[in-house]
């Protein structure tokens, strides 16, 4: 269970956090800052998406006993699935944490499986952002894949963010851009998701992911045609939002 966190606020411990790290690599990040009292207990979530191979690996070397949550929405397409059996052999993954909603949950709020075509906010809680804030009760922090070159809503991204009170959010990857990953994966001869070869640079669950156009943003073909452009999961004041393209303007 966290621990008190009377000596200091969350927000104080990012601002150390940040200012501790801030001339430091990823590697160093991970290497150092996952050890750094000011952070605590962390789990690292991956969606085994387009690029998650390359903190995937990372964590695998620097810091293996790092707990890894997958959120399986029961929605993913099925070359999701199979790229994380891929990855999780291949890496030695060793505490690999399957997280999905509660099916009585589902059966209540989702019974035919059409929730996220009339409200995408209600179905990414239920499968998502619910499940996920559970498994992560346990835990100080956590780590992510964020990158500033992401879209709009990403690119003030630092390496650390504060969770209101609840967590920190760590963003080792932050600085990186589409160029340091292709060459690292590259470099590692590490396996791609196979997807990306047919045009998703960024991929979610599959009724709501289309491919993207060359010169598009990245995650343009997540839940094309709406303002929508989070899932939820990444939390402003510790509650759980989502961050829409009128919110970024």
């Amino acid at each position: 269970m966290p621990r008190d966190l009377t000596r200091s606020s969350v927000a104080e411990r990012v601002a150390a956090l940040n200012a501790r790290y801030r001339h430091h690599s990823a590697t160093a990040v991970l290497e150092h800052a996952l050890k750094d009292d000011d952070l605590g207990q962390v789990a690292l979530v991956s969606s085994f998406g387009a690029e998650s191979v390359v903190l995937l690996h990372l964590v695998s070397i620097l810091a293996p006993e790092t707990p890894v949550l997958f959120i399986d929405t029961r929605m993913l397409f099925p070359e999701t699935l199979a790229y994380q059996r891929e990855l999780a052999e291949k890496l030695a993954l060793c505490d690999l944490r399957t997280i999905r909603a509660h099916p009585g949950k589902v059966a209540f709020d989702d019974p035919d499986g059409t929730l996220y075509q009339y409200n995408t906010d209600a179905c990414c809680h239920l499968r998502k952002v619910a499940p996920l804030e559970r498994a992560l009760s346990g835990f100080e922090g956590w780590i992510t894949g964020r990158k500033r070159y992401q879209g709009s809503t990403r690119q003030e991204v630092d390496f650390f963010e504060a969770e209101g009170e609840t967590r920190i959010k760590v963003n080792p990857l932050a600085h990186w851009g589409r160029e340091d990953l292709e060459e690292y994966m590259i470099n590692n001869r590490l396996p791609r998701h196979p997807l990306v070869a047919k045009g998703y640079p960024s991929i979610g669950c599959a009724p709501c992911t289309s491919p993207v156009k060359p010169g598009e943003d990245p995650r343009a073909g997540r839940w094309r045609g709406s303002a929508k452009t989070e899932c939820g999961i990444h939390f402003i004041d510790g509650k759980p939002v989502r961050l829409g393209k009128e919110t970024a303007a």
